[in-house]
């Protein structure tokens, strides 16, 4: 298939398939610092041209990253569900557009092909789709998982309650995660990013979260955002660790700069599997993602960075993962410039891990140097409140005093369950009610000085 189209009185040449996908894609910042963004705006629509009538099948014969050099394109090469991708088979990019889009493709058909949808292709096809597009597909995508709770039911927002403190003060960091609980918030994950590295100081946070879970009986799970290796060590220890935790990327070496590879990540969920720890369900893993991981590592081999990221859905999707978590706009301008793109990096994470067969959620955060405000984050928050996003952050204030960073607040999320009727995780609501935090309807209650839960506060 030739690589070429003319707009207006120009031919555009394309040289291969991974500059084509470049040319495509939306503008954003991080694709112009790499080099590889399109010119002008014929420039990316002769390549959305070329990208529509591109089989899909072509995906499957020519990889991106090397086979050879990068265990990721490995993963997703020979863990391909021929059978799964069987009604796409005959289907371009711009068909299986109209494939997704059709009322034909519910929930139960999009999760049956999930398995045959490489990265490449979900990418792809995200870079034909407006927003409207993305937000009604991945409101079509249900993907269910469970720890001590469930996560991802219709109807549903779960929220990951995130107490940081600069120096990991046990009475700050319970201070702000018994105020998120008494907002309704935490039936994500309550997960600590920490300050400090040391086996001590992780210890200490992750006994503290155990203790005060099991002292109320509350109905969510817990994770110490520290680098995996620290988690193994810790469940070899016999440490209570609920979740691991790890940041991917899309590339080999990009995880290599993270000082990961996919068999450390194997180990650290088969020790996880092996505490039984889990209630309801048996998904032990917590993944961040975020668009420029792969380019601020020089890892992303001439690949655009929305490629990148959704090349490391598929990694996470191998491990069968509780949550994952696309930090949108926390790398921050030189990678997503504006809260344009922040806002649509956000809406094709979401859509693309959903298509995979991901439970997404997204930290609708940004730095404080972009060009980019809280309502910019409003408006991000309900779009992807309405594609049905299974998690969102609650962070005090919406300001992470530890990180450094703007995200959504426990008002934030009440706001947007008000506003679109959703609900919280079924056992975590049931408890809210059982501690007298919230009605049957699944209202707050006003919160009282003398409630049991406020025992939980360190001397």
């Amino acid at each position: 298939m030739s690589l070429s189209a003319v707009v207006g009185t120009r031919r555009y040449i394309f040289t291969d398939l991974k500059y084509l996908l470049a040319k495509a894609s939306p503008e954003r910042s991080g694709d112009a610092l790499a080099g590889i963004i399109a010119e002008s705006a014929a420039e990316r629509m002769a390549a959305r041209t070329i990208l529509a009538d591109m089989p899909l099948r072509r995906f499957l014969d020519e990889a991106l990253i090397p086979y050879e050099i990068d265990e990721v394109t490995r993963l997703i090469v020979d863990s391909h569900e021929s059978a799964a991708f069987a009604p796409l088979a005959a289907l371009t990019v711009g068909e299986f557009r109209e494939w997704l889009l059709a009322d034909s493709a519910d929930a139960v058909q999009l999760a049956a092909v999930a398995a045959g949808i490489t990265p490449e292709m979900a990418a792809a096809v995200s870079k034909l789709m407006r927003n409207q597009d993305l937000i009604a597909v991945a409101r079509k995508c249900r993907v269910v998982t469970a720890f001590r709770d469930t996560i991802g039911l219709p109807g549903r927002l779960a929220v990951r309650l995130q107490p940081n403190h600069p120096t990991d003060d046990a009475r700050g960091i319970t201070a702000a995660l018994l105020d998120g609980l008494m907002y309704g918030v935490g039936d994500a994950l309550i997960g600590i990013n920490p300050a400090s590295d040391s086996p001590s100081a992780l210890t200490t946070l992750w006994l503290m979260l155990d203790e005060l879970i099991g002292r109320f009986q509350i109905p969510t799970q817990s994770c110490v955002l520290t680098h995996v290796s620290n988690q193994i060590r810790a469940m070899e220890m016999g440490v209570p660790l609920d979740l691991v935790f790890q940041s991917v990327a899309g590339s080999e070496a990009a995880n290599t700069g993270f000082g990961i590879n996919l068999a450390m990540l194997q180990e650290a969920r088969e020790a996880a599997l092996a505490l039984k720890r889990g209630t309801v369900g048996d998904n032990v893993m917590y993944f961040e993602t975020g668009q420029g991981s792969a380019l601020s590592a020089n890892a992303h081999h001439g690949v655009d960075q929305q490629t990148c990221e959704a090349r490391a859905y598929a990694e996470a999707r191998h491990f069968k993962p509780l949550l994952v978590n696309t930090v949108v706009g926390f790398i921050g301008p030189e990678y997503l410039y504006n809260g344009k793109q922040i806002i649509r990096a956000g809406l094709e994470d979401h859509f693309c891990g959903k298509l995979l067969g991901l439970p997404m959620g997204c930290d609708i955060c940004y730095t404080n140097h972009a060009e980019v405000d809280q309502d910019d984050m409003d408006s991000l928050l309900v779009l992807l409140g309405s594609a049905g996003v299974n998690f969102i952050m609650g962070v005090p204030g919406a300001d992470d005093i530890m990180l450094n960073y703007q995200s959504t607040s426990f008002h934030d999320q009440l706001f947007v369950r008000r506003v679109l009727g959703l609900k919280r995780a079924p056992e975590f609501e049931s408890w809210l009610q059982a501690m007298g935090l919230s009605d049957p309807a699944g209202e707050l209650l006003p919160a009282r000085a003398d409630h049991r839960l406020l025992t939980g506060l360190p001397a």
